[in-house]
């Protein structure tokens, strides 16, 4: 040492900093980069989150086979998982959809939280699937497994659909529906997002619920009714939100 001090460097510019994302619980701080730029983070932490749950839902679908009988193919377990799983599926169209568009740091947090939950859900129960040897979707229509509730209803018939099942499941926006979503902007956007998200939630209730009291596996049993405590959770903030618009929950 010849007792000089040496230079600090310079202080890194603010420009260096990263921008900061909102996460589940936390502020929303949007980036000062366009969003564009941000799809390819966003694409990878949702395909991160379905290989994460799918790999536990093979793994504790592989512990349950070791001690109880693989579920029939006809099972509440298997429907349950392959209809879900297309249920969540548009679920999180919309949620990445609103996520991406909307103005509001609420609904942008409340998207996220949708998309990224319901993504690790299907994961996992894709992964149970796959344990099962099981097909990852249905055919032939929706809902069977239900078909031995007391007092349960489809609805209308559909043509060409087994005896037992439905062609759509209850809450599923349709096609029209979706394509006005796109196209919509602003508080519109927002506001048929809520009632979209709402109707597909509480169009989803029964099923979950049927799951939970029935499946055969303690597991599925236990995620249906975890996925009911939370959806039902927020489809009551979904109606907060709407009322705050000034604007009314769409029929059943």
């Amino acid at each position: 040492m010849d007792g000089r001090t040496a230079p600090m460097d310079a202080p890194a510019s603010p420009a260096a900093e990263p921008p900061v994302i909102g996460s589940p619980g936390g502020a929303v701080v949007r980036p000062s980069r366009p969003r564009r730029q941000w799809w390819p983070v966003l694409i990878g932490a949702g395909l991160a989150l379905l290989l994460v749950g799918a790999a536990i839902g093979l793994v504790l679908g592989r512990s349950a086979a070791g001690g109880v009988a693989v579920p029939a193919a006809d099972s509440v377990d298997v429907g349950f998982a392959q209809d879900m799983s297309v249920h969540h599926e548009q679920a999180v169209e919309m949620a990445a959809w609103e996520r991406d568009h909307t103005t509001d740091p609420r609904l942008e947090q409340l998207a996220f939280d949708i998309e990224s939950t319901q993504t690790a859900q299907i994961g996992r129960m894709q992964g149970w699937l796959e344990s099962w040897d099981a097909a990852a979707l249905p055919s032939g229509g929706y809902m069977g497994w239900m078909a031995g509730e007391a007092g349960h209803s489809h609805g209308s018939g559909v043509a060409g659909a087994p005896a037992g099942k439905v062609a759509v499941m209850p809450g599923m926006a349709s096609e029209d529906e979706l394509k006005r979503l796109r196209a919509s902007t602003g508080p519109a956007l927002d506001v048929l997002f809520l009632q979209l998200m709402l109707r597909h939630h509480e169009g989803g209730a029964g099923m979950m619920r049927y799951a939970a009291e029935h499946a055969e596996q303690d597991e599925v049993r236990n995620l249906a009714s975890r996925m009911l405590a939370s959806q039902t959770s927020e489809s009551a903030y979904l109606r907060q939100l709407l009322a705050e618009r000034g604007a009314q929950p769409l029929a059943s």
